[in-house]
């Protein structure tokens, strides 16, 4: 009974020292979680027993758990390389189409723009609009658009803020003073816009003041021809007033645009043309909408505080951010930035039940329970750390003396083997 009891652990012990020094070995692994060996007596009874009680027929390993603490995070600023703080895994789906779960963010990109671990399998995540809000609750595999540019957009909105100062004189105030005329300059601004094929068009704005009490006049252009496009009139209090009156067109066959009221503070262009004249003159996709919500007329010089439009031409994926929530925003050649999809984590109510796969993944099994998705920061998930890894959470020192102890328990059960022996040679020898 000795030798089985000294044999079962032999066994157990060698197991352990397994365990301790598959930890060694990995503790400098990205995302790698600690094993523990946990013991299990081994007890005999008699069949009918009137008692309870057993003989101990020695030691086995009732399973390895796995140590789900979190592990240091530690700064590489590589982009790409992304650590969870707090709970969950990020979702990949593996070469052969199966899915498994991870904490190693280091992520590659592969010549199709799909974001890939070292062992190659996809990361999945939220697909998202432009502005990075999610479009579908079904997870997908995440893609960048590295093969091709975006395309173009044309500009649909302009929108304007500046201030025209109120001591501006009319022409009849500056011919009763004997001024000259104050130059149709003195107060413009202009931008590019683009249309359909990203080609930018250059689109003028110059305010003159008019005779009559807070009103100016929109042109176009500094030519003496220039088509007027529009009137503003302010209350007294500085702002545009709620009635804005009058809207003259100007058609666009010298090239210019032409608004008309849509409502007390935005202008649509009057049906751009689409093609090139004879000319080659290119012309905006309309409508066109420009917004003078920030337009004011105070007593300070006139200044630009604001000029925006939404178009833009073609641009190359130039690098790219990942956030504390997951979303993925790709910067391009262009100048333009857009969301381009949401890592999404996923948590299981048994971290314990899950099944080392090897690569630093794991799969969901019965024990695990199904994966519950979400994006980063929602619940008891965690936040994501763009540029920085999860260090492994193998305390090295701690496994060291664990390895002692478990070698000295290895030589005591060697021992209790070597004394049943001797026992056994005392007994075989007796006369």
């Amino acid at each position: 009974m000795s030798f089985q009891t000294g044999l079962s652990g032999l066994n157990a012990s060698s197991r352990n020292l397994d365990v301790i020094g598959n930890n060694i070995a990995n503790a400098n692994t990205t995302g790698m979680k600690t094993s523990r060996a946990e013991f299990s007596g081994m007890v005999s009874s008699a069949l009918g027993s009137a008692t309870s009680g057993g003989s101990g027929i020695g030691v086995e390993i009732a399973t390895t758990a796995q140590i789900f603490t979190q592990g240091n995070i530690s700064t590489t600023g590589n982009n790409l390389d992304v650590a969870i703080n707090g709970s969950g895994f990020f979702q990949l789906t593996q070469a052969d189409g199966s899915p498994a779960y991870t904490r190693d963010g280091s992520f590659k990109l592969d010549s199709s723009g799909y974001i890939k671990t070292n062992a190659n399998a996809n990361l999945m995540g939220f697909p998202t609009d432009k502005a990075g809000n999610s479009t579908s609750a079904s997870i997908q595999k995440l893609q960048l658009p590295t093969s091709a540019p975006i395309p173009a957009s044309a500009t649909t909105t302009i929108n304007a803020e500046f201030n025209l100062d109120a001591r501006a004189l009319g022409p009849l105030a500056t011919s009763d003073l004997n001024l000259a005329p104050v130059p149709r300059s003195t107060y413009g601004t202009s931008l590019n816009v683009y249309d359909a094929q990203g080609v930018a068009s250059s689109v003028n704005f110059y305010f003159v003041k008019t005779n009559a009490a807070n009103t100016w006049d929109v042109y176009d252009s500094l030519d003496t021809t220039a088509t007027k496009v529009k009137s503003i009139v302010f209350n007294d209090t500085g702002t545009p007033d709620a009635t804005l009156t009058g809207t003259i067109a100007a058609g666009p066959n010298a090239g210019k645009l032409g608004f008309t009221l849509a409502s007390p503070t935005t202008f649509v262009s009057a049906n751009p043309n689409v093609t090139p004249d004879a000319a080659g003159i290119r012309y905006l996709e309309g409508p066109l909408d420009i917004v003078l919500e920030g337009v004011t007329q105070f007593g300070t010089p006139f200044s630009v505080s604001s000029l925006s439009q939404d178009g833009y031409t073609a641009g190359e994926l130039t690098g790219l951010n990942i956030g504390d929530d997951g979303i993925i925003t790709a910067r391009y050649s262009n100048g333009q930035t857009q969301a381009a999809g949401q890592i999404a984590l996923a948590d299981f109510r048994n971290i314990q039940g899950l099944s080392p796969l090897g690569g630093n993944a794991w799969a969901a099994t019965q024990a695990s329970g199904i994966p519950v998705q979400g994006a980063p920061g929602l619940g008891k998930l965690g936040n994501l750390r763009s540029g920085a890894l999860e260090e492994s959470n193998v305390d090295l020192t701690a496994e060291l003396v664990n390895m002692m102890t478990a070698q000295r328990a290895y030589q005591a059960n060697a021992q209790t083997i070597k004394t049943q022996d001797q026992i056994m040679s005392t007994l075989v020898n007796l006369r």
